[in-house]
């Protein structure tokens, strides 16, 4: 009995040395699983623009300097123009002009400048036709193969001369976007890890700022007091015939300071009040 009665003196003790953890989910920050894109995307790809529209007018590439168009009927000429005609005459004559913003010279297409306008070309002629698409896996295939193909190439320009690969970059408008070194899954752990961390460092930021602009709005009756101090001091010793530990340009130093930062604040004042008033 009189175990039993130690017993349960001592359960009301035990429960009230619970130790509570805090948790990630006191901090309420919510967590979205991102959306999945898929990798042939321009979003992955890095492909800054999309496959212009052609006007339909223009003739197609092999007609362009004909001189019996010139002349020749409306009607014929509607004939040799892109819109009359199939798709592959305007993918040809937009890598025609992607060729063209790279190229050395007029019969250059075996360059790697060259080739990467071509393969870009590609590349967003069959993202184009898989948006209107989804479901054509063989063109999907394609396109991931040659979207590989260029970054390959990309990461050996990028290696070998890095001032043609940023030339390339910015006339092609591209994003090089290498492999992850190390591959990871995306889980709700890691994010909220990161999610903590950055609201973290968000809260010291806005702490620190508070206290910056807490110090600036005392900054100048600190320098007021200051200049009085040092002349004070300098009053003082120069009466009591010690040395001076206190130089005239350092009171003067002190004084510009002041004059300067109540300047900056009367004109921060009147623009303030300008801006309420407008």
């Amino acid at each position: 009995m009189n175990a039993l009665a130690k017993l349960k003196s001592i359960t009301p003790s035990v429960s009230q040395i619970v130790r509570t953890y805090a948790l990630k989910s006191d901090l309420k920050i919510k967590w979205v699983r991102p959306e999945k894109i898929p990798c042939y995307k321009p979003e992955k790809s890095g492909d800054l623009q999309a496959l212009p529209k052609f006007a339909g007018n223009e003739l197609m590439k092999d007609y362009r300097e004909s001189k019996e168009l010139e002349t020749a009927n409306e009607h014929v000429r509607n004939l040799f123009t892109l819109e009359h005609n199939r798709r592959r005459e305007m993918v040809e004559n937009f890598k025609e002009a992607m060729v063209r913003r790279v190229y050395r010279h007029d019969l250059d297409y075996g360059s790697m400048e060259a080739k990467l306008g071509l393969m870009t070309a590609r590349i967003r002629s069959l993202q184009d036709y898989m948006d209107q698409f989804p479901r054509q896996s063989v063109v999907k295939v394609q396109l991931k193969e040659l979207i590989d193909k260029r970054k390959r190439f990309l990461r050996y320009l990028r290696r070998w001369d890095y001032r043609r690969f940023e030339y390339v970059l910015e006339k092609l408008d591209l994003v090089y976007k290498p492999y992850p070194t190390h591959f990871h899954w995306i889980t709700r752990k890691d994010s909220l890890r990161k999610l903590t961390n950055i609201h973290c460092e968000q809260i010291k930021e806005s702490r620190l700022e508070e206290y910056r602009m807490q110090l600036e709005s005392q900054q100048l009756d600190f320098l007021e007091k200051k200049l009085k101090t040092l002349e004070f001091i300098r009053k003082e010793q120069t009466e009591c015939q010690v040395p001076v530990t206190v130089t005239k340009e350092e009171i003067q130093t002190v004084r510009k300071q002041y004059d300067e930062l109540k300047q900056k604040r009367t004109a921060m004042a009147e623009s303030l009040k300008e801006s309420e008033e407008a």
